[in-house]
């Protein structure tokens, strides 16, 4: 299984994306954008208007923590963003968002992910999960900004989505970090947004390249990274 560790960006302006993704492409050229509308969470962030491009050298998820995910992923599909991850919360029904999908693939999207809070019944995702690249359940209790700890309620949700399809991706993002990544990736999970663990971390190459070793000696112990490699 492949595992990714994926640093994530709250930009409070757009200047903060390529920011962050210049300070930390020594380790990676792959970032997480969390935007918040201040409905769905209940913090704002910057959120794109159709001028705004993303940096081409990097790669991008977004994480779209919005009620109307449509309009503002298509912003974000039109700016160049790889992939985006709606909140299983907000979208209508599977037929619905099987055109939704196709119209942000059709934009240049490579993945979508469809994301859960830690609240929400596991149940609500399973009409979702033919549609979705990967699957995205949050580990913290409330969301939209760094720094909320981890919930421990979180790794059996894990470890049960995974039980029942072993075959789907899935990525967590809340509070991970050094003490927990090891269990998340036994329970399943194998793409990790990493807020607080990296940047404010006193090396964020040898954080990023810990957190990856780490989970990748949970799923085979043999084939772990040396701790001073790079991730």
């Amino acid at each position: 299984m492949n595992v990714e560790i994926i640093p994530t960006v709250v930009p409070a302006a757009f200047s903060d994306i390529p920011e962050v993704s210049q300070k930390y492409s020594g380790f990676t050229s792959f970032f997480q954008i969390d935007v918040a509308d201040g409905n769905f969470a209940p913090n704002t962030t910057w959120l794109p208007s159709k001028e705004d491009k993303l940096p081409e050298a990097y790669g991008y998820e977004v994480h779209l923590m919005v009620a109307k995910p449509a309009s503002v992923g298509t912003l974000f599909a039109e700016a160049g963003a790889h992939a985006l991850i709606a909140h299983v919360e907000t979208l209508g029904s599977a037929e619905q968002t099987k055109l939704l999908f196709e119209q942000w693939k059709a934009l240049g999207v490579k993945q979508v992910g469809v994301a859960a809070l830690l609240q929400t019944p596991l149940e609500m995702l399973e009409p979702y999960l033919p549609l979705a690249d990967f699957i995205l359940l949050m580990t913290i209790a409330r969301i939209g900004v760094q720094g909320i700890p981890y919930d421990p309620n979180a790794l059996a949700r894990v470890a049960e989505m995974h039980a029942r399809h072993p075959d789907v991706v899935i990525a967590v993002d809340g509070g991970v970090s050094e003490q927990n990544i090891e269990s998340l990736a036994r329970a399943g999970a194998s793409r990790f947004g990493v807020g607080s663990a990296i940047a404010k971390a006193g090396d964020p190459a040898e954080a990023h390249a810990r957190l990856k070793v780490l989970a990748q000696g949970a799923l085979a112990p043999n084939d772990a990274l040396p701790l001073t490699g790079q991730a």
